[in-house]
C-alpha cells in the first residue's frame, strides 16, 4: 500500500471540493441555503489531511520497528520520529530532491527505501559514506585503513519471538574517532560468522566489493551510501544486498515516541528518549 499517494489522492479529492464550495457553489446556491451533508462532510476533512500531508512530506514522519537489525539502539516495536529535512527537501510521493539541505555522516541512524524493493522501508546506520572505503574483518569495521574503535560495554540479551533467547556481546562504537563523537551501542555474537557468503545477492555497483569468507572491502561510489545494523549478527544490510542510492533515503531518524511493552511493563525507558 502506498500511504504517501493515497493521503495525497485523498488531500487532493477534499481540498478541490472545499475550493469549489468555497469559491463557486456557496454563492451559486445563496447564503441561506443550507450546505449538503457531502460537501461539509468531506470540506472538514480537508484541513486536517493537508496538515498530515505536509508534515509527513516536509517535517517529519512515523514509522514502526518490525525486527531486530538494530538491536540495542531500536528494539521491535519502537515507533520513531524521522527528521523528513536532514537531507534535503523533496517533492511528495515521487520523492525527488528539489532543495539539498546536509547529506548523512557516517554514525546516522537513518530510513531509506529498501534497493531490491522500493516499495519497503529498512532502517541502519550509515558506516560509509562517498570515497570511503569499508571493510569488515573479524568483526571490526574499518574505514579508510582505519578500525572504529569499539569498547566493550557487557552483554546484551534479549527474547526473540517465543523461547530464543538472545545473548550477545555489547559494545560502543565511534564512527568518527578523530572528534571523538557519534557513538552508538552495535551488539555482536561471538559464535557467529563474520559474513555468510550464501546471503550476498546481486546488487548495483558490486563491482566496487570484494569478498571473502571472512569479510568484505568495499568503496563506496558517489552519491551512495553503506548501511549496516547495529545487531551485526542479526541484519539483512549492504553487506548483502549492495549500497543505499541518495534518492532513496527518507530522513534522519531521531526520536523514540512511543513503544507499547515500555508503557504497559511501567518501565519507560524508551519512551520520549533520542535515538543515537
Amino acid at each position: 500500500m502506498n500511504f504517501p499517494l493515497i493521503l495525497f489522492v485523498l488531500t487532493l479529492i477534499t481540498g478541490v471540493i472545499w475550493a469549489l464550495d468555497r469559491f463557486y457553489l456557496r454563492k451559486k446556491r445563496g447564503k441561506e441555503a443550507p450546505t449538503p451533508a457531502w460537501i461539509d462532510y468531506t470540506g472538514s476533512f480537508f484541513p486536517v489531511l493537508l496538515i498530515v500531508f505536509v508534515l509527513r512530506s516536509f517535517i517529519v514522519e512515523p514509522f514502526k520497528i518490525p525486527s531486530s537489525s538494530m538491536r540495542p539502539t531500536l528494539e521491535v516495536g519502537d515507533f520513531i520520529l524521522v527528521n523528513k529535512f536532514s537531507y534535503g527537501i523533496r517533492l511528495p510521493v515521487i520523492e525527488k530532491k528539489i532543495i539539498p539541505l546536509g547529506e548523512p555522516q557516517r554514525g546516522d541512524p537513518i530510513v531509506f527505501r529498501y534497493p531490491l524493493n522500493p516499495s519497503q522501508d529498512y532502517i541502519k546506520r550509515v558506516v560509509g559514506v562517498s570515497g570511503d572505503v569499508v571493510e569488515y574483518r573479524d568483526k571490526v569495521l574499518t574505514v579508510n585503513g582505519k578500525a572504529l574503535p569499539h569498547q566493550p560495554d557487557g552483554e546484551y540479551a534479549y527474547m526473540e519471538g517465543i523461547g530464543k533467547f538472545e545473548n550477545l556481546k555489547q559494545f560502543v562504537e565511534t564512527a568518527y574517532p578523530e572528534e571523538g563523537n557519534r557513538a552508538y551501542r552495535i551488539a555482536v555474537d561471538p559464535g557467529y560468522p563474520t559474513l555468510d557468503l550464501r546471503g550476498v545477492r546481486h546488487f548495483e555497483r558490486q563491482n566496487a566489493c570484494q569478498y571473502a569468507h571472512d569479510g568484505f572491502r568495499c568503496t563506496v561510489p558517489e552519491g551512495y551510501y553503506w548501511a549496516m545494523g547495529d545487531n551485526r549478527d542479526r541484519s539483512d544490510d549492504s553487506r548483502y544486498w549492495g549500497f543505499v542510492p541518495d534518492e532513496y533515503l527518507r530522513g534522519k531518524a531521531f526520536f523514540i515516541w512511543f513503544n507499547w511493552d515500555d508503557i504497559s511493563s511501567f518501565s519507560f525507558n524508551r519512551v520520549g528518549s533520542s535515538i543515537q
